[in-house]
C-alpha cells in the first residue's frame, strides 16, 4: 500500500507535464505554410472541402495533403487564391 502512495504523486505530476506536449502535437499539424505566397492556411472542415474540390476537378484520386508531390500542394495553394471565401 505504501508503495503504490509512493508512486501516485510522480505519476501524476509526469502525466500533468506529458498532457499539454501531446495535446499541442496535434494542433501543430492543422496549420500549413504556403511558401509561394509566404501565408498560412488552417486545415479545418472549410480546407477540406476546398481540397475535395480541387481533386474532384482535375479527377486526381483522394490522396492526404501531405502526400502530395510539392508540385501538386503549390497547384493546390494556386487553385485556393483564386478560390477564396467559397468553403
Amino acid at each position: 500500500m505504501f508503495r503504490i502512495k509512493g508512486l501516485l504523486g510522480p505519476l501524476v505530476l509526469a502525466a500533468a507535464m506529458i498532457a499539454p506536449v501531446l495535446a499541442s502535437g496535434c494542433a501543430a499539424h492543422t496549420r500549413y505554410y504556403d511558401e509561394y505566397r509566404a501565408d498560412y492556411h488552417t486545415w479545418n472542415n472549410g480546407e477540406i472541402g476546398a481540397y475535395r474540390v480541387w481533386i474532384g476537378e482535375r479527377h486526381y484520386e483522394y490522396r492526404d495533403y501531405n502526400r502530395l508531390s510539392r508540385e501538386q500542394q503549390r497547384e493546390y495553394w494556386n487553385w485556393r487564391h483564386n478560390h477564396p471565401g467559397k468553403y
